[in-house]
């Protein structure tokens, strides 16, 4: 059987139909506190894939005082995203954390059983670095 397709995008663009995913993809939700709109455009939700609480409000931290510093939010967010040490932090996350792991495992075999997946968070990738871009690399290597 072929592997299934692997797809991200956000949320936004889902509900203005501006996502192009494949027909059949599980829309599958990667963010810690989904709201009520943001179920409605998945099809399910795996909060254990979203970012740690803490590691988040040490981006919104920073890219705050960024912000005071005349950066643009979008420009913010993603010196924050360095300054924090973002992208080592998720993956360590996607690594230890024994949720996280069994979540990327069964995504994983979902994956290798034929169907397709589009990851789905809040950020415009476009404009803003994000998780999901990692947990999407991850996916495709087979890690973690």
């Amino acid at each position: 059987m072929a592997r299934g397709t692997l797809t991200d995008t956000y949320v936004a663009a889902i509900q203005h139909d501006l996502a192009e995913l494949p027909a059949d993809a599980t829309r599958v939700g990667v963010v810690r506190q989904p709201t009520s709109w943001f179920h409605a455009a998945v099809d399910e939700n795996r909060p254990a894939l979203g970012p740690p609480h803490e590691l988040l409000e040490s981006v919104r931290d920073a890219a705050e005082e960024m912000k005071m510093q005349g950066l643009c939010e979008e420009g913010a967010h993603n010196a924050a995203w360095d300054q924090v040490g973002f992208g080592e932090a998720y993956r360590n996350h996607l690594e230890t954390d024994d949720d996280a792991r069994a979540a990327v495992a069964a995504l994983e075999d979902r994956l290798a059983a034929g169907e397709s997946l589009a990851l789905v968070c809040y950020e415009n990738t476009e404009k803003k670095r994000c998780h999901r871009t990692i947990l999407r690399e991850a996916l495709e290597r087979g890690e973690p």
